[in-house]
């Protein structure tokens, strides 16, 4: 789990709510899967509407531009971007989210990692948190408005109900080119270590060890 700050800077996210206060919303269990439709409680922009895909091509790009997104996610394939929003009352109760899903291209992907972007300041709302369950608990996340969790998509998690105020946020899902939790994290690792290594001999063995390493892992 990653949180990425400031994917979006405080005038984007203006940009984005703007937008959205004049795209209509539904009902959101009819994006939900069976099983999470159960538990789901909130409202979703219609994919429809000719402002969607402008809005969600400016936060894939401002998500590409993020370079802890790029370095860990490494995205291949990318589902349709998803706008919800949660009034008092609204939840979405402990749920996994589709092994599979369908694609933004059409086609489909295997649903590797989720991201949630953050509309709203913390401060404007109350409950609404993005709750992960892993090994060591529970984990709530409250991040300000413009950034953006980071997790695998198998993960067990919710949003716990929102008591005032609205939580609005940005969600969608990637195919890694590299589909093993373990094998991206090593890459994340050793990009992090080349970012901070002064051009020359070591420099272009650590590009040749990632370069063989994605070869070995990645699936174009």
């Amino acid at each position: 789990m990653l949180t990425l700050t400031q994917v979006l800077p405080p005038e984007d996210v203006q940009r984005v709510r703007e937008t959205l206060a004049v795209i209509p919303f539904q009902d959101g269990k009819a994006t939900a899967g069976p099983v999470a439709r159960k538990v789901k409680s909130n409202q979703q922009a219609v994919g429809a509407d000719p402002g969607m895909e402008p809005l969600r091509r400016f936060v894939r790009e401002a998500l590409l531009r993020h370079p802890v997104f790029t370095a860990y996610a490494r995205p291949a394939v990318w589902s349709r971007i998803l706008f919800s929003k949660y009034g008092p009352g609204d939840a979405y109760g402990l749920h996994t989210d589709d092994a599979f899903m369908a694609a933004e291209d059409g086609g489909r992907l295997r649903t590797d990692l989720s991201f949630t972007l953050f509309l709203s300041d913390p401060e404007t709302y109350e409950g609404g948190a993005l709750l992960l369950d892993g090994l060591d608990g529970e984990r709530e996340h409250r991040p300000q408005a413009g950034d953006a969790v980071l997790y695998a998509t198998g993960r067990l998690h919710q949003v716990t109900p929102v008591t005032a105020g609205e939580r609005l946020a940005a969600v969608g899902w990637v195919q890694s080119l590299v589909q093993r939790d373990d094998q991206r994290e090593l890459l994340f690792d050793l990009e992090r270590v080349r970012a901070g290594t002064p051009a020359g001999e070591t420099r272009l063995l650590l590009d040749k060890s990632i370069g063989v390493l994605l070869r070995q892992w990645g699936t174009p």
